[in-house]
């Protein structure tokens, strides 16, 4: 997923600290576009080198051992979470790459573009495997429903569409539209019978996928979106976080602190939820209270996925604050673990 300029602001390189399994540790960036594992103390573990540009967008594979990355350098790269390395580059898109998701197999990859298009990859191979044409703007972001079958796909303004495409035999199954601006985000709701979308139109939709009907319109402060694991609740960032009742379409509370929200993920369990915005932040659901922020400094914290099991959590974010070291124009990709 991927959070824009109109959430954000203009838009900054991407630079984040990173922690590995079983010891504390973080990612910086520098000029020379590579990924830093470093201890707290900024001792360095490893590096990942790859990007020559900003990292938009970050995913989990399901097994957790996989994480992709979507860059404005036009690849898709894949990283082994373990060892930190570089699996492959998955080259094709024309330009920037926006949105990836895997889909719930994990053999297949998703990566949404500038040029307009969704690319299929087969993660094992590398290989394109097919390509979705359809929307007349940039693709800003992906899904895919619970079974694998179906993925959606929204885009930028002049299109400011959603559209859901069959995967088994790549045509589009319909669009729908009702947004006025682009549309940042999209999420299955888990039985795959509702979809949301966020849109800088500053509205949240959700649709009945059934009959591609609105069910009704949300207007929250932020337009990113994600549903809790049961899909009874809607989580939106961007600006305050807040959890909705998807049967009702009522506020069940707004997550309070100081700074703003940006890109939220719950955790697999449903019990905490992840936001992004001028850090990084974790909440518990039942209580709605914070409990507590990552140790990091970031101005713009743009994506978020939690590994599978639940206990690490992916960032793309700008963190030049962060005390130990200097960053220069870096992009990186945080791994944190959560103890």
């Amino acid at each position: 997923m991927k959070i824009f300029d109109s959430l954000f602001g203009q838009r900054e390189k991407t630079t984040a600290p990173v922690a590995e399994e079983n010891k504390d540790a973080f990612a910086s960036g520098g000029g020379d576009k590579r990924v830093k594992l470093l201890t707290g103390t900024g001792e360095e573990i490893r590096t990942l080198s790859g990007h020559t540009d900003w990292v938009w967008s970050v995913a989990f594979a399901p097994d957790g051992k996989t994480l992709a990355s979507g860059s404005r350098d036009k690849t898709v790269k894949l990283w082994n979470v373990g060892t930190g390395e570089e699996i492959r580059t998955l080259s094709g898109h024309t330009d920037e790459v926006n949105s990836v998701a895997f889909a719930p197999d994990g053999k297949t990859l998703a990566s949404g573009g500038g040029d307009r298009t969704v690319k299929l990859w087969d993660v094992a191979l590398g290989k394109e495997i097919l390509r979705l044409s359809g929307h007349t703007a940039s693709v800003f972001s992906l899904a895919f429903a619970s079974g694998g079958k179906t993925l959606a796909s929204g885009s930028a303004s002049a299109d400011d569409t959603v559209k859901l495409w069959d995967l088994a035999t790549g045509k589009e199954i319909r669009t729908l539209s009702g947004h006025t601006g682009s549309v940042v985000s999209v999420a299955f709701a888990p039985d795959g019978k509702t979809l949301a979308s966020g849109s800088v139109d500053g509205t949240v939709k959700l649709w009945d996928l059934a009959t591609g009907k609105q069910i009704r319109t949300l207007t929250p402060s932020g337009v990113s979106v994600a549903f809790a694991p049961d899909g009874k609740t809607l989580a939106s960032g961007g600006g305050t976080v807040e959890l909705w009742d998807v049967g009702t379409g009522k506020q069940i509370r707004a997550l309070t602190a100081s700074g703003t929200g940006g890109s939220v993920a719950f955790a697999p369990d449903g019990k905490t939820l992840a936001s992004g915005g001028d850090t990084v932040r974790l909440w518990d659901v039942v209580t709605g209270k914070e409990i507590r922020p990552v140790s990091l400094q970031t101005n713009s914290v743009r994506s978020l996925a939690f590994a599978p099991d639940g206990k690490t959590l992916a960032f793309t974010g700008d963190g030049k604050h962060r005390p130990f070291f200097r960053l220069r124009a870096g992009e990186v990709i945080f791994l944190y673990t959560l103890d």
